[in-house]
């Protein structure tokens, strides 16, 4: 938890929460306070670092099988509701 987290009780976070939620993302911090301890603590996430995809990493490495889009007979005949 951050030194300089501010406390706040529930109540008040409840009551002014759009507030809160905007200060956290500015980058302040606060301690949620319940009868004198802390039950929770409100600050912006840290920073994720998102590489970019890069393409062409798995070339070569997916084969698809010559018949992927052939339906076994037994399944057609199902979905086509033909009898046996």
């Amino acid at each position: 938890m951050a030194d300089d987290a501010i406390p706040v009780g529930v109540r008040a976070l409840r009551e002014n929460l759009s507030d809160y939620l905007r200060r956290a993302q500015q980058g302040a911090s606060f301690m949620v306070m319940s009868r004198g301890e802390i039950v929770a603590e409100l600050r912006a996430p840290a920073k994720m670092t998102i590489r970019p995809r890069r393409s062409g990493l798995l070339k070569g490495r997916i084969v698809m099988a010559d018949d992927f889009d052939r339906l076994p007979d037994d399944i057609l005949d199902a979905i086509e509701g033909r009898d046996e």
